[in-house]
């Protein structure tokens, strides 16, 4: 099961930056500001998931992204 933390598998973390965004259920309706946001900045929506209680959002972009001269 995944930490609650990183509700992403710990791969993730040496191929991209990754943020997560977390809400009640009830306003779910945020994930879209999140993503035309993010997107502007080049992040991807990767994944979501949802209970009861949080919805979860978590965005990446590949570390070539953030230093494309490798450095």
């Amino acid at each position: 099961m995944q930490d609650r933390n990183r509700p992403y598998p710990e791969s993730w973390d040496r191929v991209a930056d990754v943020r997560v965004f977390r809400t009640n259920a009830k306003e779910w309706d945020k994930l879209i500001t999140w993503r035309a946001d993010m997107r502007k900045r080049g992040w991807k929506l990767l994944k979501v998931t949802s209970d009861d209680s949080e919805l979860v959002a978590v965005f990446g972009r590949t570390k070539t992204d953030l230093h494309p001269s490798g450095g």
